[in-house]
């Protein structure tokens, strides 16, 4: 966004802030502003003041915990996309979000995992996440998943596995447990930053998203 028209936004929104105080909207669309012009400090404030007029804002949760982890403020970023699930248990990108927090920056890969299976469930997205998951239940000590449409064993000859059936769904797990974001690549909202690589981690892992 050029500069002249970023600086039009602002305004914008910061006029929209002050004609409708109790919209969330206005704000984060402000934090997203901001955060986009990395003024990661107005951009949490913004964020903030969204999800204390609508606490049930699957998306302002998630935005805000997208300013929170390029903050560095893992702990807080992972509690945001967590009440961005509690307001909407379907919205995928809080969940996607929660697994790169987790696994690369807080250590807790059993979350990571519930959180991604969950996004691949909702989304049904393939690569890079089916190889993350695929990871974390090796480090987690969780048999490999079947590819989806595999016959159970003994099952020859009694007919190919009912249509439809959900991979992994002997691990996969709906728990409220992301998205997410973004951080912040956007499913509707801007976010593009990628989580860093990690050692321990699979070659691609998804990056984060925000809201949408």
């Amino acid at each position: 966004m050029r500069s002249g028209n970023a600086t039009e936004a602002e305004l914008e929104f910061k006029q929209m802030t002050l004609t409708y105080p109790r919209l969330a909207t206005p704000f984060v669309n402000l934090g997203i502003l901001y955060r986009k012009a990395g003024h990661l400090d107005q951009s949490e404030e913004a964020l903030k003041g969204a999800v204390e007029r609508n606490g049930a804002s699957a998306v302002a949760w998630n935005e805000l915990g997208a300013t929170q982890r390029l903050r560095g403020e893992f702990p807080d970023a992972a509690a945001s996309y967590e009440k961005a699930i509690a307001a909407d248990s379907n919205f995928a990108p809080a969940y996607r979000n929660l697994g790169v927090v987790s696994d690369l920056y807080l250590g807790d890969p059993e979350r990571a995992l519930t959180a991604l299976e969950r996004y691949k469930e909702l989304t049904g997205e393939d690569r890079p996440v089916t190889s993350w998951i695929a990871e974390l239940r090796q480090r987690t000590g969780k048999p490999p998943l079947k590819p989806a449409g595999a016959a159970p064993p003994g099952a020859a000859g009694a007919g190919a596995a009912a249509p439809g059936t959900p991979a992994g769904s002997d691990g996969a797990s709906a728990s409220g447990v992301p998205a997410g974001a973004t951080g912040s690549a956007p499913a509707a909202s801007p976010s593009n930053n990628s989580a860093p690589d990690k050692n321990a981690a699979p070659a691609t892992k998804p990056a984060p998203k925000a809201g949408g």
